[in-house]
């Protein structure tokens, strides 16, 4: 079972943790573009080697993520505009964070690093627009697959948090993630297919 299959359960959670935040001088919007800027500065982190730091920061910008449609609902703030920059940011965050991997001296793995981290990157972006492009071209709404956003969100800190003690290991997860994201990419366009 994948989080976001059982995502009701996190619901009440979200809903909390939304009121809460919402008592803050801070729009939605501004949530959501303080969890890319986060998502930036994990990267930066990870490039100087901090890699414990870094996952900190990218779990932060995570939470961040998963919260800011809460305080939206709970300012009656949503907006479709809001709902956009959200998914939009979602992708550069994700970027954000590959990219600066990229230069973060991590030792290659049967391929050279920035393969698997390019082949990550890909994956990543291929997962959400397969499930674009289905509903664009009126497949109807595609989702699932062997790795979600929140579980690939999840092997990224997991593979920040292990690069501190050895590269090998986070490049290892890295590759495990690059391979697991195409997959959930072709499933999603299968599924398409099958509708």
């Amino acid at each position: 079972m994948t989080l976001y299959a059982s995502r009701e359960r996190f619901d009440g959670i979200s809903k909390k943790i939304g009121r809460f935040l919402s008592r803050l001088p801070l729009s939605p919007n501004t949530w959501t573009a303080t969890g890319l800027a986060l998502a930036a500065i994990s990267g930066i982190l990870a490039t100087l080697g901090a890699f414990l730091l870094s996952a900190v920061t990218f779990a932060v910008s995570s939470a961040i993520d998963l919260v800011d449609g809460s305080v939206a609902r709970a300012k009656r703030r949503v907006t479709k505009k809001g709902a956009y920059l959200d998914t939009i940011s979602d992708r550069y965050s994700e970027f954000f964070l590959l990219f600066f991997l990229l230069f973060s001296g991590l030792p290659d793995l049967f391929l050279p690093s920035e393969a698997w981290i390019l082949l990550l990157c890909f994956g990543s972006v291929m997962t959400t627009y397969a499930k674009a492009a289905a509903s664009e071209k009126g497949l109807g709404e595609v989702r699932g697959g062997f790795l979600e956003r929140a579980e690939r969100l999840v092997g990224l800190v997991l593979a920040l948090l292990v690069s501190e003690f050895s590269k090998t290991a986070g490049i290892s997860v890295m590759a495990f993630l690059a391979v697991a994201t195409n997959i959930s990419a072709v499933q999603r366009i299968l599924t398409a297919f099958r509708k």
